[in-house]
């Protein structure tokens, strides 16, 4: 395998495991859906959806993209448009450093996902 492939087999891997990593994300009093999709010009978003018992939406999700000569990843927490967690956009040159930054964002992205969905919970009831 030539190094452009083995640095796309490892972008691809590093897809999956974020993947996996925010499908894992469960409540039992939310309904869950995880996502994927690709976006123009050369970019992946992953993630998972919650809807809460209002019928409010709250995503966990990542992305990473390449823009010019280098890669960009972001991590971010919503609920209907509104940031819980936003982490700062960091840019790379390197694709195994993205796919580092990327698999450290779904990690970082997915630890508060319990007590956010509790506090979001409690202010409904």
């Amino acid at each position: 395998m030539d190094g452009e492939s083995a640095a796309a087999a490892a972008l691809l891997a590093a897809l999956s495991r974020a993947t996996g990593i925010l499908a894992e994300l469960r409540h039992p009093f939310a309904r869950s859906r995880p996502f994927s999709y690709f976006f123009p010009p050369a970019g992946a978003r992953t993630g998972t959806a919650f809807v809460l018992p209002d019928g409010r939406e709250l995503s966990f999700e990542v992305s990473i993209a390449v823009s010019g000569d280098a890669f960009h990843v972001d991590g971010s927490v919503t609920v209907e448009g509104e940031v819980l967690l936003d982490l700062p956009r960091r840019r790379t040159s390197g694709v195994h450093e993205g796919v580092a930054i990327l698999e450290e964002y779904a990690a970082e992205v997915a630890q508060p996902a319990g007590r956010l969905l509790d506090q979001l919970l409690d202010e409904i009831v």
